[in-house]
């Protein structure tokens, strides 16, 4: 618990705070007073439905872990569910330890409106609180005036505008400040090195420069030299004493791109490195202590590659602390113009031209496209489309396909076919249990989301 201090603000209404440590729920108790009404404390989470039953409860401090310990340890996360299940619109704060914060994540994705890591700050942990319980506020013209803020970040990632995108950003916002290591998953040209940066500048590290290293790039002799670095001597060509890429990310992110490329034999090495927060230079024996954040990128699936015996579960473990995964264009149908109005006032700047406007049969004809290259075949897409046109308004022809697409659009439309087949089968095999369909289809709670809208289920 920090940052004691006077808080002198208007009193909001109830608050439900559950913790079964009963010395945790005091301090909390006597910290809400200053600022909501009423505070309702208990230490038992079964007596969170009879609560909200009789009380007019405002909002929720759940806590994520209880020593009677349901759910594989995974109390906090059932008591959401139950809560969300009977009022959806109650706003639930989880009050989780750091080791948990994966959980938190989960929780974040299943419904809550916000966490807080103990210990707490005081300031934040009721700025979190407040906010939570803040109304949303209209879509008036201010709020589509602030189109170009909701779609780019600080480093320029494109966010976009659909809920799906935007639920991630709020994500993104609540975990980039802390330590955690993190998994970016996604198809190419989804953006992923670009989330990575967003992150980075999002976090306690941003004054620091984010190192980069494609592991898909890196040849497996110059593997280690390029990581961990070497000393003069260690081989023919090391004329002197030289970093790695893990040395240099001290204090700072480290970023993998393409981790799913790393032969399995030198996995090993990598994972050793991650453990043990200290690299050996090629050629010496003296451990250099590295204080790095990983985010590790792939648009391969590693969890069917453990399986394969491609990729190492325990590194798996390591690097993946918080799983993101970049929904691809075609299931966000709502970003392409959005963004296609970002990249058309970006490439008139670059080439001289004046403001364009896109036409609605350009708009359509943009939104009929599968784009399997995601936002990178976008944004190529626009920059031609710019580059060719005579008008201040680029129309439908302007815009070239190639004869292709329409094959691999009928061949996407027969897969979509099959992959709707297994989604309903597995639903109304597991009764609507959203957990257990998406484990038993291999795919996150986030990704069945969002194929169950697409399709309508």
């Amino acid at each position: 618990m920090r940052g004691e201090g006077h808080f002198s603000m208007a009193k909001q209404g109830t608050i439900l705070v559950v913790d079964d440590n009963k010395a945790i729920l005091t301090a909390v108790q006597m910290l809400l007073a200053t600022c909501f009404e009423k505070v309702i404390a208990i230490t038992a989470p079964n007596k969170i439905k009879s609560i909200l039953s009789d009380e007019k409860v405002d909002i929720v401090l759940l806590d994520m872990n209880f020593s009677a310990g349901i759910n594989s340890g995974n109390e906090g996360l059932f008591r959401l569910n139950e809560i969300k299940k009977d009022y959806p619109a109650l706003p639930v704060v989880l009050f989780t330890a750091y080791a948990d914060i994966d959980l938190a994540v989960r929780g974040i994705k299943e419904g809550a409106a916000d966490f807080v890591v103990k210990p707490w700050d005081n300031t934040k942990l009721i700025e979190s609180l407040q906010a939570a319980c803040r109304p949303k506020k209209g879509n008036g013209r201010k709020e589509r005036g602030k189109t170009k803020q909701l779609i780019a970040g600080e480093s320029g990632m494109f966010w976009g505008e659909s809920p799906a995108m935007q639920q991630l950003r709020s994500l993104i916002e609540k975990v980039a400040g802390t330590d955690a290591n993190m998994l970016v998953t996604g198809e190419n040209g989804t953006g992923k090195e670009m989330l990575a940066r967003e992150i980075h500048l999002l976090s306690n590290r941003k004054q620091q420069t984010m190192i980069s290293v494609d592991m898909g790039a890196i040849t497996e002799t110059l593997f280690e030299s390029e990581l961990f670095g070497h000393v003069k001597g260690a081989f023919t060509d090391a004329r002197a004493d030289r970093p790695g890429k893990f040395e240099a990310a001290d204090n700072s992110t480290l970023f993998l791109d393409e981790i799913g490329n790393l032969p399995y034999h030198l996995q090993a090495k990598l994972l050793t490195a991650i453990q043990q927060r200290s690299v050996v230079r090629v050629g010496s024996n003296t451990p250099v202590p590295v204080n790095i954040r990983l985010i590790c990128a792939t648009n391969r699936d590693l969890q069917q590659m453990v399986e394969q015996a491609q990729f190492r579960e325990d590194l798996l473990y390591r690097i993946n602390t918080i799983h993101i995964e970049i929904p691809p264009l075609r299931e966000r149908p709502e970003d392409i113009i959005p963004l296609s109005e970002i990249f058309m006032e970006k490439y008139a700047g670059i080439y001289g031209k004046p403001t364009l406007q896109l036409s609605a049969d350009a708009g359509e004809k943009l939104k009929e496209q599968s784009w399997f290259g995601n936002i990178r075949e976008l944004e190529h897409t626009i920059e031609k489309a710019i580059i060719i046109s005579d008008s201040e308004e680029l129309k439908a022809t302007d815009f070239h396909f190639p004869q292709k697409q329409k094959t691999v659009a009928k061949e996407a439309a027969t897969l979509e076919e099959m992959e709707y087949g297994m989604i309903k089968n597995a639903m109304d095999k597991y009764e609507g249990n959203l957990s257990l369909v998406a484990g038993r289809l291999g795919i996150s709670r986030q990704t069945l989301y969002n194929k169950l809208k697409r399709y309508e289920l």
